[in-house]
């Protein structure tokens, strides 16, 4: 009895399973780094062009912000909380905001 309840769940596991990861791949969402930039909108402005002292984010070069982001989580680039925020987003997710942000125009 439990032996055929948990062969039958199996399915349904590896099914959640491919549920989460395609909700993860940018092919499959075509608005996931947009929604991943969107945490940046209080900061650098919902086009990444800033307001004040903070730096615009929109129209530059991929590598450059790859680079800022690299040291604020190395500790090498001082900050106050972008040491943080750049910890929490993984490789494949900082590429893809990165890509977001240079693709925008410096002014919109």
């Amino acid at each position: 009895m439990i032996g055929s309840r948990v062969r039958g769940a199996w399915p349904l596991s590896l099914a959640l399973l491919a549920g989460a990861s395609w909700a993860q791949d940018p092919k499959v969402d075509p608005h996931l780094a947009r929604n991943l930039a969107a945490t940046c909108a209080n900061c650098h402005g919902t086009a990444g062009v800033a307001k004040g002292e903070m730096k615009t984010l929109a129209g530059r070069k991929e590598d450059e912000l790859l680079k800022l982001l690299a040291d604020f989580r190395s500790g090498a680039q001082p900050a106050t909380i972008m040491h943080q925020i750049a910890k929490g987003y993984s490789e494949e997710q900082l590429k893809l905001v990165v890509k977001h942000f240079a693709a925008l125009p410096a002014k919109p």
